[in-house]
């Protein structure tokens, strides 16, 4: 017998199959129009599931970008050996490196100062440890200012014949919403990784890696000359915060929790769930904008999204369901045990609440059930 979204026990993480399908196909096609040249190297941070990897791929085998070391553990155990380990390297896990590359690994590695350049090119002197340097071209968080040379030659040259090229993550493209700002940005992104290409190039260190990517910059990205490779991740699912930013339509959010009606109070304009912050998150990524989602946006069953619905509050195992401040519409009327679904503000950090994805296909009949890992 079937299982179905009105059967199962909530809360939930359900993936919509055919949307993901969509999305997949968007952005891989738009990234060959522009540069069929460069790699695309997915990052599977979000989705953290070999089965969706199969899905992506079609079952092959291509390079792909973690975030973790457990991930890179596990892709590779299940065939993805050209992997990016895109978070800078610690000391205390060099050794757990060089594990994973002696089993046949190509695992590459992330740093943007001289003290871990150094302790790389202890643990592997002849070059045992490819390695990117990590480039600030946005302001946004960790990395080496994209032209300041004096830097990038000093840890290139500290990493020796581990020095493999740079990469960067324009993470500031999250607070743009334009599209004329995003295609901007993402031209910028390259242009500026590839300004630090040439100068490490100048100083006799050869770039033959240059990796750039976010999902918002890869949605309008027009121009990657420079660069050798483009990552992002997100676009798989999408979110409200991706919605925001203008790269991600509601409709193609591929990503709820399904949960359940446990009280109504129409007198204060109230209704309360059994999905708290331990099955949606504590993101509140789109507060910050132009339209506040409160802890997530509220959807039917079959995942019809109701007008001005959000979640307004969550607490560890119940969410507070109200309508949007300053909205016209009232509380629908809903009973004890209905079903819902709930769009989340951040894919990746609500799909990490759980073990598994309960897959649909533009219906509430679930068709599988895909396990995810969690874990460093």
């Amino acid at each position: 017998m079937m299982q179905t979204l009105s059967t199962i026990n909530t809360p939930a993480l359900v993936l919509d199959r055919a949307i993901a399908a969509r999305n997949m196909a968007r952005m891989q096609g738009h990234l060959t129009s522009v540069a069929p040249g460069v790699l695309f190297r997915p990052h599977l941070k979000t989705a953290k599931s070999i089965a969706v990897a199969d899905m992506l791929f079609d079952g092959a085998r291509h390079p792909i970008t973690v975030s973790t070391l457990k991930e890179a553990e596990l892709f590779g155990a299940a065939g993805f050996t050209d992997i990016l380990y895109a978070v800078g390297l610690s000391p205390q896990k060099i050794a757990a490196v060089q594990v994973l590359r002696e089993q046949g690994i190509n695992l590459t590695v992330v740093t943007d100062n001289v003290a871990m350049a150094n302790a790389i090119r202890d643990a592997a002197p002849g070059g045992a440890l490819l390695t990117l340097i990590e480039l600030d071209v946005d302001g946004h968080r960790a990395g080496v200012a994209f032209d300041d040379g004096t830097t990038l030659i000093a840890i290139a040259a500290a990493l020796g014949p581990n020095f493999a090229g740079v990469m960067t993550h324009a993470g500031g493209s999250y607070a743009l919403s334009h599209p004329h700002e995003l295609a901007h940005f993402a031209d910028q992104e390259a242009a500026r990784a590839a300004t630090a290409a040439r100068l490490l190039e100048q100083a006799g260190h050869g770039c033959r890696i240059v990796s750039i990517g976010s999902t918002p910059t890869g949605n309008a990205v027009r121009n990657l000359d420079g660069v050798t490779e483009f990552r992002a991740g997100v676009f798989m699912f999408g979110d409200l915060v991706m919605h925001g930013v203008g790269v991600c339509p509601l409709e193609d959010i591929a990503l709820s929790v399904l949960t359940a009606v446990i009280g109504t109070y129409p007198e204060r304009g109230l209704m309360i769930v059994d999905a708290g912050w331990m099955a949606l998150s504590r993101d509140r990524g789109t507060a910050g904008q132009a339209v506040d989602q409160g802890y997530g946006l509220v959807c039917s069953l079959d995942g019809q999204v109701l007008g001005d619905l959000i979640v307004l509050q969550a607490n560890q195992e119940h969410g507070v369901i109200g309508v949007r401040p300053g909205a016209a519409s009232g509380l629908p009327a809903f009973s004890v045990g209905d079903r819902l679904r709930i769009l989340p503000n951040h894919a990746c950090a609500t799909a990490a609440q759980h073990g598994c994805y309960e897959v649909v296909a533009g219906s509430p009949d679930i068709i599988d059930n895909w396990e995810r890992f969690s874990g460093w």
